[in-house]
């Protein structure tokens, strides 16, 4: 086996994609989805991260996954485990107050597991000449993963936050996680690590942070 360079956490722009931490997570009784234990304290503990971006002048993009209300647009994903989710106008749909969206981050509607299908997210991405996606959200054996799957074969360097992602059970979020870790080495990262790197990349020069 060849050795590796091992990469930086941070290579080029980051951005931090928000997925679908909506406000169905902290309600009692609902979802339409399965979800692991500590789901709730997961999308709280995201918020640390978010915030971190924000002070570190780090795009944030929030990610909705959303549906009509009539089911036109489910396709196949109601053939699965999921129940009917995520309909416009509901409540549980929006995206978590607790998460503190303001008007002048980025926001993206999205009607299937990856963001990248079907909406302007690589039209964004290119505005904001992103080369580094830090995803946090769920869940990470579906959503979360099929976007980072989707950015891995954009060419763009994905890092996952391990502690600020929740699956459907554990078994699947340590699967999916493992999957992610085995497409880009050194895509699973704490909390802390990427906090630490936001902070660090803020205090490049800017000419080092446009390379």
């Amino acid at each position: 086996m060849t050795s590796k360079q091992p990469r930086a956490i941070i290579e080029g722009q980051p951005v931090l994609v928000v997925v679908d931490i909506q406000q169905g997570a902290f309600m009692d009784g609902y979802f339409g989805i399965p979800s692991m234990a500590g789901t709730r304290e997961r999308s709280l503990h995201s918020r640390q991260i978010i915030d971190k971006a924000r002070a570190c002048r780090i795009p944030l993009v929030f990610i909705q996954e959303a549906h009509r209300r009539d089911h036109v647009d489910f396709g196949r994903e109601l053939d699965g485990v999921e129940d009917v989710h995520c309909l416009e106008g509901d409540k549980a749909t929006e995206i978590a107050v607790e998460m503190g969206m303001r008007p002048d981050d980025y926001f993206i509607r999205k009607r299937r597991y990856s963001v990248f299908f079907g909406t302007d997210f690589a039209i964004l991405l290119k505005g904001l000449q992103a080369r580094t996606l830090v995803l946090i959200g769920g869940l990470t054996d579906v959503c979360v993963h099929y976007t980072f799957v989707d950015g891995h074969q954009h060419d763009y360097f994905c890092r996952v936050v391990e502690d600020c992602v929740v699956g459907s059970t554990q078994a699947a979020h340590d699967a999916a996680l493992a999957a992610m870790e085995y497409l880009q080495t050194g895509a699973r990262r704490s909390s802390s690590e990427i906090m630490a790197a936001f902070e660090a990349f803020a205090a490049r020069p800017k000419a080092a942070s446009a390379a």
